[in-house]
């Protein structure tokens, strides 16, 4: 499966295509990467070598395995990406941002596995900010997060313009979000007319202040075609751990902390979680995947989703998925 990246890590001057990009910060570069789906794969899974099949190395008929990674001139990336969009019927494309503790390599992995399980027939992309890619990583994490928010808005607004794609999903995990929802923010701000190309924003697990996301973000993301969707759960350790660190409630959290506002459309994914410290439940986990499934496809509300049953809280209404 080809899928395309911007990212502003540092080169590493390794060409192996899992070490091309380090964990530094770079410069805005822009190219594509060949990722392997393997035929038995299973709905949720990143497949890789493990032990307990006696398994020692990445094979692309077994294991989804980033296979080639290209860096293209702007001019070329820009013109390759326009006619992949073009190609694909519905000018679709869906831009994924990873989170924490996310390597270059992960994140390609990750963009395959999910435009693969979601039937995506538009274009895939991710960008790829420094993270690195470790769990000791947090604090350094969270400041290149910061940073690289200025080069992923320029590079939306470069991409929406661009290529005319006329139905763009962005999906961010975790401190992605906070890059993804404010770089929105500010395309959107300086250049409304193309806010109408946003068809989705899809939040999972995101790791950003509660209070920031309803009084800061959420209005400024209104001129979206849809609601926002937020999946959040009350058993998500790397939001309980941020909320340790920060001292104030996640975005991404459910239980009395839920956030029910307008223009949002809030799933809480308590149960479904699957993960490495429940934080990936919105990539391993088939009903919340499936739930996806219908916001990318069908543009289909929360309340239409029949995996879902609402839930009437005391801030309002949200959804969670069905017994």
């Amino acid at each position: 499966m080809k899928v395309y990246f911007a990212t502003d890590r540092e080169l590493s001057g390794d060409r192996h295509p899992a070490r091309l990009f380090g964990s530094g910060r770079g410069q805005l570069r822009y190219g594509s990467c060949e990722v392997s789906i393997p035929r038995d794969h299973r709905m949720g899974e990143l497949e890789s070598p493990t032990l307990l099949r006696l398994e020692f190395r990445e094979e692309p008929e077994q294991h989804v395995v980033l296979l080639a990674a290209d860096v293209l001139e702007h001019e070329h990336y820009m013109a390759e990406l326009k006619q992949a969009i073009a190609a694909s019927g519905p000018r679709s494309a869906l831009l994924y941002v990873h989170g924490y503790r996310t390597t270059f390599e992960d994140a390609a992995r990750r963009t395959g596995q999910l435009a693969y399980d979601l039937a995506f027939h538009g274009t895939p992309i991710f960008y790829s900010w420094p993270s690195q890619g470790k769990l000791s990583g947090y604090i350094l994490d969270e400041a290149n997060v910061e940073w690289t928010q200025a080069d992923l808005a320029a590079f939306m607004a470069d991409f929406l313009q661009q290529t005319e794609a006329e139905h763009v999903y962005l999906l961010a995990h975790s401190m992605g979000s906070r890059a993804l929802a404010k770089a929105a923010a500010s395309v959107i701000a300086a250049r409304p007319e193309l806010a109408s190309r946003i068809s989705e924003v899809i939040l999972a697990a995101p790791d950003i202040d509660a209070e920031v996301f309803r009084q800061q973000l959420l209005p400024a993301l209104a001129g979206v075609a849809n609601p926002l969707t937020l999946y959040a759960s009350s058993e998500d350790a790397a939001l309980r751990a941020s909320k340790a660190i920060h001292g104030y409630p996640r975005a991404g959290e459910s239980g009395p902390a839920i956030v029910v506002a307008p223009g949002v459309e809030t799933i809480d994914a308590t149960g479904v979680d699957t993960g490495f410290i429940g934080h990936a439940y919105y990539a391993e986990q088939r009903s919340a995947l499936s739930d996806m499934f219908y916001v990318v496809q069908k543009d289909t509300r929360a309340a239409e989703r029949f995996g879902l049953q609402a839930v009437e809280g005391t801030t309002g209404r949200y959804w969670t998925f069905r017994g």
